[in-house]
């Protein structure tokens, strides 16, 4: 009788989440920043002003390695004085300086990349320059309005809560019930089922968040929800765009099971503004 041939036992396929997340390293991340921001906001909140400077440090230097792949040089050291001239500013003195600062950075920029070098390629990259400066700081600017108002910490506590919610409902109904693709060329997993849940969890949040924090209308709530939503998700497809160009999955890798701190910050960016307004007219200081 032929002995038997024995095999070596098949491990099993190692199953990879279907939202391409490790969600417990993602999960405690998150925490932690919350934590870090809530600890910053309440204990004294200039302390936010360093941590969102330090993360739109952090994003500029992301956004120069990857604009790096395409042979475009970011003038990194004027953009990050003018990132943090920008946020001062904009704490200090209001939207006018805001504004100003941007506009002192945009000249900053392009007067350092000229002298560094002339040409086609000083061009190209002092445009870039100016675009990641209107990306990044001039955008968390907004934030930072929010911030110098008198109930500033529940104001940007509110806006990131709602950002978060966003991103949550999002994930998590689109892992569990998502079928029909948002925008597939730009972003494959992202669908319209995750974008009602994103909508409903972030009016969930701004209905809750606004009663508890300002006892403002649950109606201007739900405008609030909707309207984070719809320009977080703008603001997360543009960022895919950029990637898909650039060919890049993550922005970096700094965040672990996130990515990079750009693809954490990028849907907050473009909302920040939206939220500033609304909460200025809706609901006022007193």
């Amino acid at each position: 009788m032929p002995h038997a041939v024995r095999t070596a036992p098949v491990p099993p396929p190692v199953r990879t989440p279907r939202a391409g997340r490790d969600l417990p390293v993602a999960v405690v991340v998150g925490l932690l920043l919350l934590a870090v921001v809530g600890a910053s906001l309440f204990i004294r909140k200039e302390g936010f002003l360093l941590v969102a400077a330090l993360a739109v440090g952090a994003g500029m230097w992301e956004l120069a390695q990857a604009f790096a792949r395409r042979g475009i040089q970011l003038p990194l050291l004027p953009l990050l004085v003018g990132a943090v001239g920008i946020l001062v500013s904009a704490y200090v003195a209001g939207p006018e300086a805001l504004l100003v600062a941007f506009m002192l950075t945009a000249g900053g920029v392009v007067v350092w990349r000229v002298i560094d070098g002339n040409g086609a390629p000083a061009l190209r990259d002092a445009t870039a320059g100016i675009f990641a400066a209107a990306y990044l700081p001039f955008l968390a600017g907004f934030v930072m309005l929010m911030l110098a108002m008198p109930d500033g910490a529940l104001r940007v506590l509110l806006f990131i809560l709602l950002c978060v919610a966003s991103d949550t409902g999002g994930y998590a109904v689109g892992v569990l019930i998502g079928r029909h693709p948002l925008a597939p060329s730009v972003s494959p997993k992202k669908t319209w089922e995750g974008l009602l849940g994103s909508i409903v969890l972030a009016c969930v949040v701004g209905v809750v968040g606004l009663r508890v924090m300002f006892d403002g209308d649950p109606l201007i709530g739900v405008f609030l929800g909707v309207a984070t939503v719809v320009t977080a998700t703008l603001g997360d497809l543009s960022e895919s765009l950029i990637k898909r160009d650039l060919e890049l999955k993550d922005m970096g890798s700094l965040l672990p099971g996130h990515g990079g701190l750009l693809d954490r910050i990028d849907s907050m960016l473009l909302a920040a503004p939206v939220v500033y307004l609304i909460l200025d007219v809706l609901v006022p200081v007193g």
